[in-house]
């Protein structure tokens, strides 16, 4: 359960309480069966309290080879043993968090420092990192060492609430229609810009709102490009 408290400069402030996510068995998450093409995604949230960490963390490491894991470490990461920390994100296929959270994971630093931190010591068997950063959009690090800034998109923010979940969520849907990761990340820069322009948690587009923000973008860098093409 959670209160979300939005401030003036579209910034939130959380006030929660545990409910039945805090109180996971191994019996429970026996239950909790993939399939061949499924994605799995694990908030830092479940894995902070201690009545379910140890059964997540078990069902995860167990998780089949061939399926992608997305792990996000949330805000309450610092809730998260180190030793729970360490098993989910050696099973991380991609890590998705934001600055403040890749530096209590990999120590202080650039983004890019600590992409290269995160998949050299913490996620060595993933993918690649995505470290968003806000309206400033993210910065994808591929295990392959490519390393792309992905801009993100001016608009008015009136509720940041659910901008990650958003991005996240976008994210992995791209990667699962077999997008190329910086073009999912990209993709996800516009879920979550979409995101904050609206009121409350569950925020984020659809694909179609999605896909029209993304080629309305591009027709005004376009039509930008012919203009000053004009005036030179």
């Amino acid at each position: 359960n959670c209160v979300a408290m939005i401030s003036g400069d579209a910034e939130r402030t959380f006030v929660s309480w545990p409910g039945a996510e805090s109180r996971l068995t191994r019996d429970m998450m026996a239950s909790v069966q993939v399939q061949a093409g499924d994605w799995v995604f694990t908030s830092g949230y479940t894995l902070s309290y201690p009545g379910s960490r140890d059964a997540l963390a078990d069902w995860i490491e167990a998780l089949p080879a061939e399926v992608p894991f997305v792990f996000d470490p949330t805000p309450v990461i610092a809730e998260i043993p180190r030793p729970i920390l360490d098993r989910v994100l050696a099973r991380t296929t991609w890590l998705s968090c934001n600055t403040s959270e890749a530096a209590a994971i990999a120590g202080s630093g650039d983004a890019q420092t600590a992409a290269i931190r995160l998949l050299a010591d913490h996620c060595r068997k993933a993918a690649g990192v995505v470290i968003r950063d806000g309206a400033q959009g993210c910065l994808v690090r591929l295990a392959d060492g490519g390393t792309r800034a992905i801009p993100g998109f001016e608009v008015a923010a009136v509720d940041t609430n659910g901008a990650g979940d958003a991005h996240i969520g976008a994210f992995v849907s791209g990667l699962s229609r077999d997008m190329p990761p910086c073009e999912a990340a990209r993709y996800a820069n516009a879920a979550a810009a979409i995101s904050v322009t609206r009121h409350g948690g569950s925020s984020a587009p659809t694909d179609a709102e999605t896909q029209e923000f993304l080629a309305r973008r591009v027709q005004a860098a376009i039509a930008q490009d012919r203009e000053r093409e004009a005036t030179t």
